[in-house]
């Protein structure tokens, strides 16, 4: 039982209301916040763009249905012009599948450029026979790389250094 003075001792004031649940908190806050964009002269969510909101017209390299990445990939390459340039970094990369693990152990690419690639050789033996072997090289080359990608290729030998000028001498 309640103490008759416990009751009398409570404030006169009028009972609190019950709390408000989420749903309803949220609710409040939607419907102040749109009445102050009303205030603003804004819609919510279209930030601060003027005049009725048409259907979406994708734009070229934007969205869309999802790609593959691969397919993705080749497309922005082919969009840029990078495909060949990939192509010679594959062919710089993968160097030992083209030319076999001896040669490559003894050669190596060193540039492409309008249609030559430039290929070093640690000794002049190497260099001699990639020279002699350059013309199936330029073949296998333009299978990877596309009809035409390579013309020629340069090779080059190990530099001995600046040579001495002067009347030739005997030791």
């Amino acid at each position: 039982m309640t103490d008759p003075q416990d009751v009398h001792n409570s404030s006169p004031e009028s009972p609190e209301p019950p709390a408000k649940s989420g749903i309803e908190l949220a609710r409040e806050a939607l419907a102040q916040a749109r009445a102050d964009a009303a205030k603003r002269g804004s819609v919510p969510g279209q930030g601060k763009r003027k005049g009725p909101r048409g259907p979406r017209v994708p734009q070229p390299g934007r969205g869309g249905d999802p790609k593959l990445f691969g397919s993705a990939i080749r497309e922005l390459m082919a969009d840029r012009g990078w495909e060949q340039r990939a192509a010679v970094g594959g062919v710089f990369g993968n160097w030992p599948g083209i030319v076999g693990p001896e040669l490559a152990e003894h050669t190596r690419p060193e540039k492409f450029e309008d249609g030559e690639l430039t290929v070093a050789a640690d000794s002049t033996t190497w260099a001699t026979q990639l020279r002699l072997l350059s013309s199936t090289l330029v073949k296998r080359l333009n299978e990877e790389l596309g009809h035409n990608t390579v013309r020629r290729v340069k090779v080059v030998g190990p530099s001995s250094g600046p040579r001495r000028t002067g009347a030739w001498r005997v030791r």
